[in-house]
C-alpha cells in the first residue's frame, strides 16, 4: 500500500467505527488505530476487505488487547459473491465453475469466515443479509459429507441452513473476520 492509500483507509474506518459505536460501545478509535498501525498484515487485510466490499468495523469489545474486525455491510460483500465453499467443491464442478472459492478468497484475503456463532454475534448488532446470504465457515463432520453453512436474515430473524458445497448463487458471497 502507498502511504496515500494506507491513510485513506485509516480516514475510512475511523469514520465507519465512529458512525457505528453500537457495534463497539466502550473502544476508543486511537486504542484501534495502534494496533492496526502496528500489524502490517493487517492493515493489508483489511484493504481487501474495503476494496472488496466489506466494509470492516470492529464488533464486540478488546479481547486480550486485541480487536474483531468484521464485514458489516448491509448485504454479503460484492466483490465475493457466486464462489462455492472451497477449492475441492470448484474441482468438483464440471461446468458452469464459478470464479473461485470462498475459503481459498478468504486465505488470500488475510482473513477467516465467520462461524455460525460470530455470524449471530455480527446480527446481534445490526441487521445483515436481508437479500443476499453469506457461507459460514463449516464443521468438518459437515463437510466431509459434502454440504456447507450458510446464513442470511429474513422475516425478521437470523436463519442458518446447509447447502452442497459445489453450489454458488450470484447473491451468496462470505462474510470474514480479522483478529488485531
Amino acid at each position: 500500500m502507498t502511504p496515500v492509500e494506507r491513510e485513506t483507509l485509516l480516514q475510512t474506518l475511523q469514520r465507519r467505527f465512529e458512525k457505528n459505536m453500537v457495534r463497539h460501545r466502550s473502544l476508543a478509535w486511537a486504542d484501534v488505530r495502534v494496533r492496526v498501525e502496528a500489524s502490517p498484515s493487517a492493515l493489508r487485510a483489511l484493504h481487501a476487505m474495503e476494496a472488496s466490499g466489506g466494509e470492516p468495523d470492529v464488533i464486540g469489545g478488546a479481547v486480550d488487547g486485541r480487536f474483531t474486525f468484521c464485514d458489516c455491510s448491509a448485504e454479503s460483500p460484492v466483490g465475493r459473491r457466486s464462489l462455492c465453499y472451497d477449492r475441492a467443491a470448484l474441482d468438483a464442478r464440471k461446468e458452469a465453475k464459478p470464479r473461485g472459492s470462498a475459503l481459498e478468497m478468504a486465505e488470500a484475503i488475510g482473513i477467516e469466515l465467520l462461524d455460525e456463532e460470530r455470524y449471530r454475534a455480527l446480527q446481534a448488532v445490526g441487521e445483515f443479509d436481508l437479500k443476499t446470504s453469506s457461507w459460514l465457515a463449516t464443521p468438518a463432520d459437515l463437510r466431509v459429507l459434502g454440504g456447507a453453512l450458510f446464513g442470511d436474515r429474513r422475516y425478521g430473524r437470523v436463519f442458518v441452513y446447509h447447502n452442497g458445497v459445489q453450489s454458488y448463487y450470484a447473491a451468496r458471497g462470505f462474510r470474514g473476520w480479522l483478529r488485531v
